[in-house]
């Protein structure tokens, strides 16, 4: 049996958004991390963050050996009182070139003022840098910057 080229057409439209949700997420592509590490790194002075600015601790995933992708992120906030900390201020920036994927992030999970849970993050394998950036109601900014490696 032939399909016509119409029909053919028409299977082709109706079928298409499955394959699109066969593929993750990629919080980052593998073209950008490739891009990223091969880079020369720029000069960032050394910078102490301000008195009192909110803590970013990563509970997972753990960040002393090799992480499988997908993986969970969990990330706590942690404001010094009275303060709190302010969920839109979030930022995520990628690699050596500094690519904003904050939108990608909240994209697939939620920034609360207690910190972000996400189910699962797709990473391409090899080297990762992120640097993590969220303020308080003081307008303070608390950064974190974490390094792993995906295998």
């Amino acid at each position: 049996m032939r399909l016509s080229p119409t029909l053919l057409a028409a299977l082709v439209i109706l079928l298409a958004p499955f394959q699109v949700l066969a593929e993750p997420l990629w919080l980052v592509t593998p073209e950008e991390m490739l891009k990223s590490n091969s880079a020369k790194p720029p000069f960032y002075p050394r910078v102490v963050p301000p008195l009192d600015a909110p803590v970013i601790d990563v509970i997972t995933p753990k960040l002393d050996g090799s992480i499988a992708s997908p993986t969970p992120i969990l990330l706590k906030f942690i404001p010094k009182a009275p303060a709190n900390v302010k969920p839109d201020s979030f930022k995520a920036y990628y690699g050596t070139f500094q690519i904003d994927i904050t939108n990608r992030l909240l994209g697939v999970a939620q920034v609360t003022a207690q910190g972000i849970n996400l189910k699962e993050a797709a990473l391409p394998k090899g080297s990762h840098k992120i640097t993590l950036n969220v303020q308080d109601s003081e307008g303070r900014i608390g950064s974190k910057i974490i390094e792993f490696e995906i295998k």
